[in-house]
């Protein structure tokens, strides 16, 4: 069983013409209206591609109905366009062949126009072609030529585009230096024109290379940049895109609370705008989140309802992972006739999109079907086709590194050959040459030495440095709690004291004094409520410093007591705690508290919410708390806004814990407040 990589493929398969502003029914009247001519090619490639996401069989009729317009014209722009969105509907159906064709197409009429900027996208969509069909080599070569007529353009967007892509290549064959370095060549040139959708697309695919290399907390970080360029930019499919990544690597670390937050939020979004594909994609991955907790109970519906969007919308490229992730759930569920039918249902499908990839892994699937059933003679039939098609993938994507090889080989015989006959002319400088040599390398020795001295002692600097600020952050907390503890006892033990003192004092006198009018009881009750009042605020007070519940019981106890204090028919407040029985170190307690607290009181004041649910969920690797409201909201952006509301304390405090905060909000739709913190 296998996650989906269709979330990665999507951001290199770019349109030349963008999303129109016009909706369906308007391109619909203008295309049933207008006469035949380009406009009304246009308006057939731009309402193919309003249905790309909705229904992938109506996207491909438009298309075909634009490229058959477009040879009746004999335009040669026409032609151009519509073979590009003829060649993309057939790469969303997984019809490979037919979608290279059309790319192809797409080619020779921008060479007929001397286009090369429409050359370049052509070429770069043929290899996004031949990625599907697992050719690195070709795909590698047709992202370089791609490159190469780019660059003609002068056009930098592109040219960066096109080093993104070969990095992605590299990235898939293995060779992560070589990713890195061409996606940061295609991150410079997207800062140097201030494309931050481009460089959202860098830290994506970082992000991935990290991921592949199992560097999953790095990852993480490089997905997390990109979150707010895209709310940013307003790029909705882009932030959905993030969430669902972070949820993936999030079920890699094994935090599948994390990875459900993420993956639902993603999945709100893709219904939002209709992505029926991506749903599909995030519905499948929740289920293979819950596959790998062993929970085949919740993985099977999710991987059921996967499947049944993917039939709706045609999507082959989906289709074969379904039903391969269905056969293998229900081969563990001792059901070897519904397996066998899911198992030959994504054969014939990866046969017909001839993706070699989805090929290796429906063998392995049908070798362990076999095996199970005791067919062992099938079993070794399958396993040897499995490792037939793996074999082939790896030589495909090895074989750009070894003609890389070769040619190294052979540049280095040529200098060795030139080194010789450079010796036998200066044969008489031998000694000086060796001398010096010595020389040098005694030099580059001792300064090598000299370095990574330097570099120990700095390392060992850094090292103390961010001892001493977790030294002076621990300290900070603990003597800010101290004093809050000094000063409540105060309030309680003097103050409060005295203001008992003074109300028993009052009461004696109350009786031996004879009130001559009403007035003079009036403003004896009033002073005895005065005091009152006053001992009840310092008692309110005194314990907010200092929670009795938190000495006492646990934290989940401290913020009930907490919150059962605040005026509910002002603020609703919902609260759920679980895993919490054991307490946990107090320093986690105090500042989880505390945190809950700034919080909550950030909410009375600033947002306006009539509604707030908060959270607190310990599991066996991290606490996870959630406090979200209906409120105002505000810009995250605003870095006064974000001071001023004491939002810095929170992150401090967790920061302390070693964990993260994740604050989302915007003017009008509330704020959430998300904390994740590791347990060592």
């Amino acid at each position: 069983m296998k996650k989906s990589i269709a979330i990665i493929l999507s951001f290199i398969l770019l349109s030349i013409n963008g999303f129109s502003q016009k909706d369906i029914p308007q391109l619909v009247a203008e295309i049933r209206n207008g006469k035949d001519d380009t406009t009304r090619v246009r308006n057939f490639v731009l309402l193919s591609e309003k249905y790309r996401h909705i229904n992938i069989d109506s996207c491909l009729l438009l298309s075909e109905q634009a490229a058959a317009l477009a040879r009746t014209l004999r335009s040669v722009k026409a032609i151009a366009i519509s073979q590009n969105a003829l060649g993309y509907a057939h790469y969303l159906k997984g019809n490979l062949e037919n979608a290279l064709k059309a790319f192809i197409s797409y080619d020779s009429a921008s060479k007929e126009m001397n286009d090369n900027s429409g050359r370049g996208h052509a070429i770069n969509n043929q290899g996004n072609v031949y990625i599907e069909l697992g050719n690195y080599k070709e795909a590698l070569d047709k992202y370089k030529l791609s490159l190469e007529l780019r660059s003609t353009t002068k056009n930098t967007a592109d040219i960066a585009a096109s080093y993104n892509n070969i990095g992605y290549v590299y990235k898939e064959i293995g060779d992560y230096d070589k990713a890195v370095e061409n996606i940061l060549n295609a991150l410079k040139l997207f800062e140097k024109i201030g494309n931050e959708n481009g460089i959202s697309y860098c830290y994506t695919f970082l992000g991935t290379i990290y991921e592949r290399k199992k560097e999953f907390e790095k990852a993480i970080t490089y997905h997390r940049q990109t979150l707010p360029l895209h709310q940013k930019l307003k790029n909705i499919s882009g932030t959905a895109i993030s969430f669902q990544l972070i949820g993936s690597l999030n079920a890699e670390l094994n935090r599948y609370d994390s990875a459900a937050y993420y993956y639902q939020k993603a999945l709100e979004i893709y219904k939002s705008i209709g992505d029926k594909r991506q749903e599909a994609t995030v519905l499948h991955d929740i289920g293979y989140s819950y596959y790998l907790q062993k929970n085949n109970a919740k993985a099977l519906p999710l991987f059921e309802q996967a499947l049944s969007i993917n039939k709706t919308i045609n999507n082959k490229r989906g289709l074969s992972s379904n039903y391969l992730s269905l056969g293998d759930i229900y081969l563990e569920m001792h059901k070897p006739g519904i397996t066998k039918a899911y198992l030959d249902s994504a054969l014939a499908i990866a046969k017909e999109t001839n993706k070699r990839q989805d090929l290796k892994n429906v063998y392995e699937g049908l070798s362990k079907y076999y095996e199970a059933t005791g067919q062992y003679d099938k079993s070794l039939e399958n396993y040897k086709l499995a490792i037939q098609f793996k074999d082939s993938l790896f030589n495909e994507s090895n074989s750009r590194s070894i003609a890389d090889m070769q040619t190294r080989y052979e540049t280095e015989k040529k200098e060795q050959q030139i080194q010789i006959q450079q010796l036998q002319i200066a044969k008489k400088n031998y000694w000086i040459v060796g001398i010096s040599g010595l020389m040098l390398l005694a030099a580059l020795l001792g300064y090598s030495y000299y370095r990574r001295y330097k570099l120990k002692q700095q390392a060992r600097l850094n090292a103390e440095i961010l001892k001493q600020q977790e030294l002076a952050t621990k300290a900070v907390l603990e003597a800010e709690e101290k004093e809050r503890q000094r000063i409540a006892k105060d309030l309680h033990d003097g103050i409060g004291q005295m203001m008992s003192a003074a109300k028993m004092n009052l009461s004696t006198f109350e009786s031996a004094i004879a009130f001559t009018n009403t007035d003079q009881r009036i403003s004896f009750d009033k002073a005895v409520g005065l005091i009152d009042e006053s001992c009840r605020e310092i008692r309110v007070v005194s314990h907010n410093m200092m929670p009795n519940a938190l000495l006492k019981n646990s934290l989940a106890s401290a913020i009930r007591e907490f919150i059962e204090k605040l005026d509910q028919k002002k603020l609703q407040v919902h609260l759920y705690t679980e895993g919490l029985d054991e307490r946990l170190d107090s320093n986690t307690e105090t500042v989880l508290y505390r945190v809950v607290q700034e919080c909550v009181n950030n909410v009375i004041k600033h947002s306006g919410a009539s509604t707030l649910d908060i959270s607190v969920v310990k599991d066996k690797d991290s606490i996870n708390a959630t406090i979200e409201d209906n409120g105002k909201g505000f810009d995250t952006s605003d870095k006064e806004k974000f001071e001023g509301i004491g939002l810095k304390n929170i992150i401090t405090r967790v920061e302390y814990l070693k964990g993260t905060v994740d604050f989302d909000s915007a003017p009008g739709r509330g704020t959430l407040v998300a904390i994740h913190i590791p347990i060592s």
